[in-house]
C-alpha cells in the first residue's frame, strides 16, 4: 500500500484557522497544567494526520479529533469519575476501575457544545481512542493508532511493530494490532481488564472467523 507524504495536505483557511484556534485553546487549557500531555496531544494529532493521508481518511477531522482527544486529561481522576457519574456515563463496572478510560468519553459529551462547528464523527473519534469499539469507522481506527504510536510515546517491542506496520497493513490490521497490544500489556502488568474489551476481542474474532 503506497504511502504519501503528509506535507501534500492542504487545507482551506477556514480550516486553518479552525486548526490554530483548537491548537491555541488546547494551549490555554493544558500547557501549564500538563505540559508533557500537551506535547502528546500535539503529536497525535500530526500522526493521526499522517496516518489519514495515507489511509484515504480527512486529514482535517483526524487532526482535529487528535488534538482534542485528551481534553478531559487535566481533571484528576476523582473528578473525571465525578463528571462521568453526572454525565450517567455506564461502562458496566465501578468507574474507579476504568478511570483511565473516561476522559475520552466525557470529552465527547462535553466538548461539542465548546466546538459546535466540529462534526459528530470527530467527537465519535474521541469517545472511541480509549475503549476501541467492534464497529470503527476508518477515522476512529486513525485516531486509536495515532494515539498509541506517537514518536513521543516511549517505545516498545509491540508499540515498534505497529509502527512499522503503518502504509503497510491495511487500516483494519494496523488498528487490530494496537488494539490487541493494547490488551497484552495489559495482561502482562496485571491490571485491570475492562470487560467491555473483551466484548470488542471476541466480536472481531467472531468476525475474522465470518461467524
Amino acid at each position: 500500500m503506497g504511502k504519501r507524504d503528509k506535507d501534500t495536505v492542504s487545507y482551506t483557511p477556514e480550516q486553518q484557522e479552525e486548526l490554530k484556534r483548537l491548537e491555541h485553546a488546547l494551549r490555554d487549557h493544558m500547557k501549564e497544567a500538563k505540559p508533557k500531555r500537551y506535547a502528546h496531544s500535539l503529536s497525535v494529532a500530526k500522526t493521526a494526520e499522517s496516518l489519514a493521508v495515507t489511509y484515504g481518511v480527512d486529514p482535517y477531522l483526524a487532526r482535529c479529533a487528535g488534538t482534542l482527544h485528551d481534553w478531559y486529561k487535566v481533571p484528576s481522576n476523582d473528578e473525571q469519575i465525578a463528571r462521568a457519574r453526572e454525565l450517567g456515563i455506564d461502562l458496566g463496572v465501578d468507574l474507579s476501575l476504568v478511570a483511565n478510560l473516561l476522559h475520552g468519553i466525557i470529552a465527547s459529551r462535553d466538548l461539542p457544545a465548546r466546538f459546535p462547528e466540529l462534526p459528530a464523527e470527530v467527537w465519535q473519534a474521541i469517545d472511541r481512542h480509549t475503549t476501541g469499539a467492534a464497529d470503527m469507522s476508518p477515522l476512529d481506527m486513525v485516531v486509536f493508532v495515532a494515539d498509541g504510536i506517537e514518536p513521543l510515546r516511549r517505545s516498545s517491542p509491540g508499540i515498534e511493530k505497529t509502527r512499522k506496520l503503518v502504509g503497510v497493513s491495511s487500516l483494519e490490521d494496523l488498528y487490530w494490532e494496537s488494539f490487541t497490544g493494547g490488551v497484552i500489556y495489559v495482561l502482562e502488568t496485571g491490571r485491570y481488564l475492562y470487560p467491555g474489551t473483551l466484548a470488542i476481542y471476541n466480536a472481531h474474532a467472531l468476525q475474522s472467523r465470518g461467524a
